[in-house]
């Protein structure tokens, strides 16, 4: 059971051009404390000699290489940013040394590498013995930079552990603080509920829901080649280029908010409406080699699972993750029976077994629901609505038999289809 989480909260900073040059100066400051860092591990590695200590390293990198002249520029920011750009180069190193070894999860990283100025997104940090706060007129103060301007969404809710200053490659400026908090359970009478992720439909519920893909970059795509092929004809080093670069950026940044903010919208929906989640566990990087790789990636699955996983501890929920290798699109829901492979334009399909007609989508998605043990309710499955539904027996009309032995029309396509109300 978990009793605290530690979210992040951002908000968009906007400092003055002076505070602009004084973040400059110790985004720099930390980039060479930690390329030296880094140095540093690699010269003992290569000589053969034992990986220097935290407390060794922040005596040679910081405190006597401010008093050398070629390091003495490092006085002029906070030393906290230093010391704390220290610390993400050992987390470096262990991430990568556990990986190596099996303990870290995931995709193996590689060895740390040296950060340069083509690096678009810059950062700093300030943990509470840096003496930042907040001004009673709403502004962020802090250490060697000043009191900056910042645009508050929301409320705090307690003391920030710490505060990290963001450049990103657009040149806007956020802040964000990492807060300690208690889950806030919502109640447990919601019913549970199974999610088919897709590129047509982003999300297919067990319930027979259906919400369509934004496909954000997709509608994007002559904007960004326009700013793209303005980039491409301006002569390298120029300020124009710098100006252009820019403008293609900002189109970039556009997209991935509108889809950052499509995810929470919807991932914070699913939370607030269901007290069980099940979901796919994709194999994204797999899919992302495919001639699929571009709607796969505008997609954002992991992003949006994520958000569901955090947000569902958050408010007292369950996520469950089944195996990718569950044949959910071949089962059918309502025996159990399994089919053969299907080519991806087949979006209804008849079970051999019991003669129903399924919609590809949903009866994947009750079939997530079922391989995670949730208790959902199937009737979303079957495609096709009864079309005498309410009519009497004696009534005059033309009875044409079950659904179960009727055939689906064909479009001009050649593709089965059902006048489906979803």
């Amino acid at each position: 059971m978990i009793t605290e989480l530690q979210l992040r909260y951002g908000f968009r900073l906007y400092p003055t051009p002076g505070q602009q040059t004084a973040l400059a100066q110790a985004f720099g400051c930390a980039r060479v404390v930690f390329n030296d860092a880094v140095q540093a591990r690699q010269d003992a590695h290569t000589q053969g000699l034992p990986a220097p200590k935290a407390a060794e390293l922040s005596k040679r990198l910081v405190t006597d290489a401010k008093r050398t002249p070629e390091r003495s520029w490092l006085s002029n920011v906070s030393a906290v940013v230093l010391q704390q750009s220290l610390r993400d180069a050992e987390t470096a190193f262990k991430n990568f040394f556990d990986s190596l070894s099996g303990k870290r999860k995931g995709r193996k990283m590689g060895a740390p590498r040296f950060k340069t100025l083509r690096d678009r997104r810059q950062s700093i940090r300030f943990t509470t013995n840096a003496r930042w706060s907040i001004t009673i007129g709403g502004k962020l103060r802090l250490p060697k930079i000043g009191d900056v301007a910042v645009k508050w969404s929301r409320e705090l809710p307690s003391k920030p552990s710490s505060v990290t200053v963001i450049k990103d490659s657009a040149g806007r400026y956020f802040v964000s603080f990492v807060i300690d908090t208690e889950p806030e359970p919502i109640g447990t009478d919601a019913p549970d509920v199974g999610i088919d992720l897709g590129l047509g439909h982003f999300v297919v519920l067990s319930d027979g829901t259906k919400i369509t893909a934004p496909k954000f970059l997709r509608k994007a795509e002559r904007k960004l080649k326009q700013a793209q092929q303005a980039l491409s004809r301006k002569e390298k080093g120029s300020r124009n280029r710098d100006k252009a670069r820019l403008k293609v950026a900002r189109a970039h940044v556009r997209v991935a908010d509108a889809r950052r903010d499509f995810h929470h919208q919807l991932s914070t929906r699913l939370i607030r409406e269901n007290q069980a989640i099940a979901v796919e566990d994709l194999a994204v990087n797999g899919l992302a080699r495919t001639r699929l790789a571009k709607s796969v990636h505008d997609a954002g699955w992991s992003a949006f699972v994520a958000m569901l996983e955090y947000k569902a501890a958050l408010y007292g929920r369950r996520v469950v993750r089944i195996g990718r290798f569950e044949p959910t699109s071949r089962v059918c829901s309502n025996c159990g029976v399994k089919a053969g492979r299907k080519p991806l334009h087949v979006r209804v399909w008849q079970c051999q077994a019991c003669g129903l007609w399924l919609d590809r989508d949903i009866n994947a998605a009750v079939n997530v629901a079922k391989a995670a043990g949730l208790v959902v309710t199937a009737c979303g499955a079957l495609v096709r609505p009864p079309t005498h539904a309410g009519a009497r027996s004696g009534e005059a009309g033309t009875h044409r038999g079950d659904l179960s032995s009727a055939e689906p029309r064909a479009d001009r396509r050649g593709k089965n289809h059902w006048d489906s109300p979803w």
